[in-house]
C-alpha cells in the first residue's frame, strides 16, 4: 500500500522555442522538493501530454524521476518525492501496453481517468479500470473529472473498483460534495481534492489531501495549510486558505495550465509557451497575475 496523502503538485512541462524545456523542469522538481510538497504527479492533464509524442512523454518523465532523485541526493534530511504517472486514452488494450512499459520504472503509481470522448456505461468503466490495474504493478488512483471525459464514475462505479487491491485513491474532481463524503466515509480509497477551492473542505472532511495545479505558486502555503488542518490548527488553516484562495481563483480563470504558466514564467521559472491547441493567458488576466506575484 501507499500513501497519497498530502499536497501533490501536478507538473506543467515547461517548453522553450517550441521544445521541451527539461532544465526548466529539473528546476521546478528542486523547486517543490524544497517546498516539502508529499510527491508530483507527471503528465497529467496540466502538462499538456496530448501535445507531447510518445518520445517527448518518456524523456519528461525520465527527467523528472532522475531529477527527484539528484534532489534527494543532495540532501541527507530530503526524501525521494514519489511520482505519479498519468495514463490517458480510450483504447485499453493500448493502455495496458503503456503501463506495461511503466511497469519497470520507480514510480509511485499510475493516475488514470475514464475513457475520454466514447462515454462508456458504467459497467465499461469498471471493466477497464479493472483490466489496467490488473495489468498494473503500481497502485492505480482514479481520476474522475466528467468535464474533461464526458463521463462521470458513479458512486456505485467507485465503490465496486475501491475493491481491487491496486485501486487505492481517487482524484476528485467530479464537483460532488455527496459523493466525496460517501468516499472518505467508506474509507478504501484515499480522497485528494482535484478542484483546488476544495482542498479545504475535503481535508477538513477526512480526505487525504490535493492533486493541486495552483500549488506551482507558493507550494509552502499549500503544505502549512495540508499541516495546520490534519494537525487540528483550524483558525490558521482557515486563515491560510482565504489567503490562498484568489491565487486559486486565478489560476483557473482560464484554460489550465495557462495561468500556472504565465504565473511562473512572470519569475523568471519558466518561458510562457504552451502548444496549441493552449494557448497563452490573455493579457488582462496575466496583468492580474503579475499583481498577485507582486503582492507576495
Amino acid at each position: 500500500m501507499s500513501d497519497f496523502s498530502g499536497i501533490w503538485i501536478p507538473l506543467i512541462t515547461p517548453f522553450a522555442d517550441g521544445a521541451v524545456d527539461h532544465a526548466a523542469l529539473r528546476a521546478l522538481v528542486n523547486r517543490y522538493a524544497d517546498a516539502g510538497v508529499a510527491g508530483l504527479v507527471a503528465l497529467g492533464t496540466t502538462g499538456e501530454p496530448a501535445t507531447l509524442d510518445a518520445a517527448e512523454q518518456n524523456a519528461v518523465l525520465a527527467t523528472i524521476l532522475d531529477a527527484v532523485q539528484a534532489a534527494a541526493g543532495a540532501s541527507p534530511q530530503r526524501r525521494a518525492l514519489p511520482v505519479l504517472v498519468g495514463v490517458s486514452g480510450n483504447h485499453t488494450a493500448s493502455m495496458r501496453e503503456r503501463i506495461a512499459q511503466l511497469n519497470r520504472l520507480p514510480i509511485a503509481g499510475m493516475l488514470i481517468a475514464a475513457p475520454y470522448y466514447t462515454r462508456p456505461a458504467q459497467e465499461g468503466i469498471v471493466a477497464h479500470f479493472s483490466a489496467l490495474a490488473d495489468a498494473s504493478a503500481h497502485p492505480v488512483v482514479l481520476y474522475d473529472i466528467p468535464q474533461r471525459t464526458g463521463v462521470r464514475l458513479e458512486l456505485d462505479t467507485l465503490l465496486t473498483l475501491a475493491a481491487h487491491p491496486r485501486i487505492q485513491a481517487i482524484k476528485d474532481c467530479a464537483g460532488s460534495l455527496d459523493t466525496t463524503l460517501a468516499l472518505i466515509r467508506d474509507g478504501r480509497l484515499q480522497v485528494l481534492a482535484g478542484n483546488d477551492l476544495e482542498i479545504f473542505t475535503t481535508v477538513c472532511a477526512g480526505g487525504s489531501g490535493a492533486i493541486a495545479a495552483s500549488a506551482h505558486w507558493r507550494p509552502e502555503r499549500f503544505v502549512a495549510l495540508y499541516r495546520a488542518l490534519t494537525e487540528g490548527r483550524l483558525e490558521e488553516g482557515r486563515r491560510i486558505f482565504h489567503a490562498l484562495a484568489p491565487q486559486i481563483q486565478l489560476a483557473f480563470a482560464e484554460p489550465n495550465p495557462a495561468p500556472i504558466k504565465a504565473l511562473l514564467a512572470g519569475s523568471g521559472w519558466v518561458r510562457n509557451e504552451l502548444r496549441l491547441p493552449m494557448t497563452r493567458a490573455s493579457e488582462a488576466l496575466t496583468e492580474r497575475l503579475a499583481a498577485l506575484g507582486e503582492a507576495r
